[in-house]
């Protein structure tokens, strides 16, 4: 029973799955040694990061969880190097958001399975409902963000912008939502490189996000395929 159960755990996930997370890791864990060696909690954020993402891709509500611990870790991270638009964002927003999105996949599982969310589509009124909304945080987050002297305002204006998108589309079950993180994972990229120029550790944070980005993508593809699997089965 036990070589049963432990075989119907490692199915889980596919080999494709399995390597993408393993080749995350190696590689997080080799940029922070070539580049960082000191900022454990960088390499603590970017390793759970990076499993919530595999989990999201898999619609597993444990992926939220391990997101919000990731936004608390990130949060600090970004207030080392005064960006505070991606502070505010991810404990003010994308954690909070991050604990709604869990209560609403719980509540919402796919033909009674706890590890499978029912995939949403949104309709017409909600996409415009949910444009203006993001124009509206977008606008505020700017006249904030700019109070508190943001370093590089623009890209970090546009974050809040992504990462809104994202939290909402996840939120609503959305196979969109990893395309509005994919979008979020290129303005970091931005971001952290240009903190990089003048500290060569923050390298170690750049490739996490080429890797965010890369497992982003595979989320969406799998979401959609999910979607249409249930939306046939239904």
């Amino acid at each position: 029973m036990c070589g049963k159960k432990r075989k119907t755990r490692a199915a889980y996930f596919t080999k494709g799955e399995l390597l993408l997370w393993c080749i995350s890791l190696f590689s997080i864990a080799a940029s922070f040694f070539l580049f960082d060696r000191e900022n454990y909690l960088t390499l603590a954020a970017s390793f759970i990061g990076v499993t919530s993402l595999i989990f999201n891709a898999k619609d597993n509500p444990f992926g939220q969880v391990l997101m919000i611990l990731f936004s608390i870790l990130y949060g600090v991270i970004s207030f080392t190097f005064a960006y505070y638009g991606e502070m505010i964002t991810y404990l003010g927003m994308t954690a909070p958001m991050a604990v709604i999105a869990l209560i609403s996949w719980l509540k919402n599982p796919y033909d009674e399975k706890k590890a499978e969310v029912r995939v949403n589509r949104l309709k017409r009124k909600e996409i415009i409902f949910m444009i203006l909304l993001t124009a509206a945080v977008t606008v505020i987050f700017y006249f904030i963000l700019s109070g508190f002297h943001t370093a590089n305002l623009i890209p970090s204006t546009l974050s809040v912008t992504t990462s809104f998108l994202g939290v909402y589309l996840t939120f609503r079950r959305s196979a969109f939502y990893a395309l509005g993180y994919a979008a979020n994972d290129i303005i970091l990229l931005i971001l952290w490189s240009l903190a990089a120029l003048s500290d060569s550790s923050y390298l170690s944070v750049v490739i996490c996000f080429i890797l965010f980005l890369a497992n982003d993508i595979y989320g969406f593809i799998n979401w959609s395929k999910m979607r249409k699997r249930q939306e046939t089965k239904n």
